[in-house]
């Protein structure tokens, strides 16, 4: 059996395990015809199986809208974004080979660097559900600060965290205890660190473990 053949046999498979009569039928049906495409695609293009690795590893940046090659912090790289903050002295821009990459350019001269897809938040109770927020990514970047160039890992941080509700006023949650980070590398590394919403409702101050115990209890 060809590498064709065999994957036409496999597309073939898994079609059948598809109910014709499911709303998305014809959508899986037209992904699996995308993919078997493209991998006739790279046959064709007569790779061995070192190069297709290779070629697999450059298509799946692309396909996550990752840098090739890493950024440099040059002036043609960045656009400026007005009306991102409401201290206007402050300013943003957002990079042009990646969507996700940020620099904010403070009055003093400091300059901070942010990638809103470099972490990931993962439920504690339930680790199939995943979500991006801004405080998740912020002590990713406080621990594993941003240097230039830049160029994001193939899998981000994935940051474990248990959240609460203890006013309901404050919607789904008000508060976050975030266990540990998981490193692209695979590593664990504790953290422990829990935040609530302010007073007034603008951002997160941090509290101490026995903070979050009395509003349990206080719940």
């Amino acid at each position: 059996m060809s590498m064709i053949d065999w994957a036409e046999n496999e597309i073939r498979i898994a079609l059948a395990c598809v109910n014709e009569n499911d709303d998305f039928y014809e959508y899986n049906k037209a992904c699996y015809e995308s993919a078997l495409k493209a991998y006739k695609s790279l046959c064709g293009d007569g790779h061995s199986g070192m190069s297709i690795s290779v070629t697999r590893n450059i298509l799946n940046r692309l396909i996550a809208h990752q840098p090739l090659t890493p950024i440099e912090d040059a002036e043609d790289v960045w656009t400026e974004i007005f009306g991102m903050r409401e201290d206007d002295r402050i300013k943003v821009y957002r990079c042009k080979r990646m969507g996700s990459f940020w620099k904010d350019v403070y009055p003093d001269g400091t300059v901070r660097y942010k990638d809103t897809e470099r972490a990931c938040g993962v439920d504690m109770n339930d680790h199939a559900i995943t979500y991006h927020s801004g405080l998740i990514t912020r002590i990713v970047d406080e621990m594993y600060p941003i240097a230039m160039p830049y160029c994001p890992q193939n899998q981000p941080y994935m940051v474990y965290a248990e959240e609460f509700l203890f006013d309901a006023r404050n919607g789904d949650f008000d508060t976050v205890h975030i266990h540990y980070i998981r490193t692209p590398e695979g590593d664990k590394v504790d953290v422990n660190r829990i935040f609530t919403t302010h007073e007034d409702g603008r951002g997160w101050k941090e509290i101490t473990p026995e903070e979050l115990d009395r509003l349990k209890a206080a719940k």
